[in-house]
């Protein structure tokens, strides 16, 4: 993952794999179905670092949050032949298992932005495409946002800013979203808030009305992603 450095920068250190994630789970968080988690996996846009060329393909928190950077590269417009482009000469120039999340990128607003994708080094904008040297460009401030929606439920934060108590940590139930704070995985608040009612969830769980609302809105959302596809 990425942090910010005093400066504004990208302070960048690649952590070992962390968590473990099938491919529709990488889908729920990150704004997808799995399917196309699939196809973007055997494309090389990500990678399933858990299992190298296993099967199933076993996805780590740092490739969830590589396929939020490309989703958001999408809806900014940019082809994915370049996105491809752009991950390839990344990974040679800087030989990261995440190049997306090692760099800064820009993407221009307007009618322009169906084009280009530059990269960004002391202030100058290089097209990665360009046969000229070029420097390296998502803004540092949009790469925390992206790690800070993943933490809290994936790209369903971004309809449901609201959320408070869903949490995704890799160190904790192997990186299964969950109640925040707890050990009990909102799939199965939403599940059982579905099946049994609210009231055995508290009862029988202590949990409270906040906390089961919030499991049923993010577990509604997530499964929307693979019904759209």
């Amino acid at each position: 993952m990425v942090e910010t450095s005093h400066d504004g920068g990208l302070d960048v250190r690649e952590m070992p794999p962390r968590g473990y994630y099938l491919a529709a789970e990488v889908g729920q968080l990150a704004g997808v179905s799995g399917n196309t988690i699939g196809q973007w996996k055997r494309r090389g846009y990500i990678q399933a670092s858990q299992s190298a060329d296993d099967y199933p393909h076993i996805y780590a928190y740092q490739d969830v949050a590589e396929a939020m950077v490309v989703h958001d590269l999408l809806d900014h417009s940019v082809p994915l032949r370049r996105i491809k482009r752009l991950i390839a000469r990344l990974r040679e120039e800087n030989g990261r298992g995440w190049p997306l999340q090692a760099e800064r990128l820009y993407v221009p607003d307007g009618p322009s932005s169906k084009n280009p994708v530059y990269l960004k080094k002391d202030k100058k904008l290089v097209d990665p495409d360009a046969l000229t040297p070029w420097h390296y460009v998502i803004e540092a401030g949009n790469l925390q946002l992206i790690a800070e929606q993943l933490h809290r439920g994936g790209w369903v934060v971004r309809a449901l800013p609201n959320l408070q108590h869903i949490e995704v940590d890799p160190d904790k139930m192997s990186g299964k979203p969950s109640i925040r704070g707890l050990r009990i995985a909102a799939e199965d608040v939403a599940i059982i808030a579905e099946e049994s009612g609210h009231n055995v969830l508290m009862t029988e769980f202590g949990l409270n009305s906040r906390q089961i609302r919030d499991a049923v809105e993010w577990w509604g959302a997530v499964r929307e992603f693979e019904e759209a596809a």
